[in-house]
Formats: C-alpha cells, sequence, structure tokens
C-alpha cells in the first residue's frame, strides 16, 4: 500500500501515512481508548489482548481492509481503517468506508486531519471507489464539523444492533 510523506508540519516534523504494522497495534489501540468512547470498550494494556492481534490478523489477510497509520518522525499519531466495499447498487460502483478515525490530542487542529482524510480519499480514488462514507458517533460533535468541512454530507441515518 502506498505511503505518502508531508514535511513542514507543524514546524519541522515529517509525517508519513502509511500501512499498519503489528508493531503498532499498541499505539493504535491506545489511540481508540484515549477518547471517551474508546475508554469504556478498548484495553490499551500490554501485552495486548488476543482478540486485537487476531483483528489485525484478519485485517492484513483481506485484500479489501486497509488499517492506515499517520506517524510523525518514527511515532504513530493517528489511525484510520479503510474497507473497500463492492457493491452492485450505482452501477456495481465500489464504496470507500473509513472508520476508527483518531488523531492524538497533542496533534490536532493544525491540519493532520485534513491531510490523512486526503490520503485516505486517494486511496479509495486508486482503488476505482466512486463513493467515500463514514459513521461516527451522534455525541462527536466536533467530528462532525470536521467532516462537514472536508465536504461529507449527513445524508443517511445509520442503525446499529449489538450482538
Amino acid at each position: 500500500m502506498p505511503t505518502a510523506q508531508r514535511t513542514g508540519y507543524p514546524t519541522s516534523m515529517t509525517i508519513t501515512f502509511r500501512a499498519a504494522t503489528h508493531d503498532d497495534l499498541p499505539a493504535i489501540v491506545a489511540l481508540l481508548a484515549a477518547d471517551q468512547l474508546g475508554a469504556t470498550r478498548e484495553d490499551a494494556s500490554e501485552p495486548l489482548a488476543d482478540c486485537y492481534i487476531r483483528a489485525f490478523k484478519a485485517m492484513q489477510a483481506d485484500a479489501n481492509q486497509l488499517l492506515a497509520v499517520a506517524e510523525a518522525n518514527g511515532t504513530v499519531i493517528g489511525t484510520m481503517q479503510l474497507t473497500f466495499i463492492p457493491g452492485l447498487s450505482r452501477s456495481g460502483s465500489w464504496r470507500g468506508q473509513i472508520e476508527a478515525v483518531r488523531i492524538a490530542a497533542s496533534h490536532r487542529g493544525a491540519g493532520l486531519g485534513r491531510s490523512f482524510f486526503d490520503w485516505a480519499i486517494m486511496q479509495c480514488r486508486e482503488r476505482g471507489c466512486s463513493l467515500v462514507q463514514l459513521t461516527t458517533d451522534r455525541s462527536r460533535e466536533d467530528a462532525h464539523r470536521f467532516y462537514a468541512q472536508l465536504g461529507f454530507e449527513a445524508s443517511h441515518i445509520g442503525y446499529k444492533l449489538r450482538l
């Protein structure tokens, strides 16, 4: 999977967007656990629980999954999961689904999220997707504003059934 680099963020940092590796898992899970929702459902203690290792292996084995990271000078500071979904609707088009987006609190507000999304959307275009979609929790009002600024429209109502 292609990587992309951006220099000058915020001053002399080099940011790299790339596919995650097994070594990135502790940092990714820590990012997932470092917010009000993830704090109640994730376990970032080390060694990582086997459930995270199994999920990562399943994602690596599936060509339509991409767990991505944003890295600054060797440190993971962001993550997201891209899923490429084939479908019959929209004349058999593919969709890119963006989920589990997290940027370290210390790196928010300086354009990293926008650059990460630009990179993700480029990955979707390169895979032939005609649509990029995402879901976000109703309580994440800052995220809603951010996604709207990126051009995403709140066009649907989503439902979930916990199993």
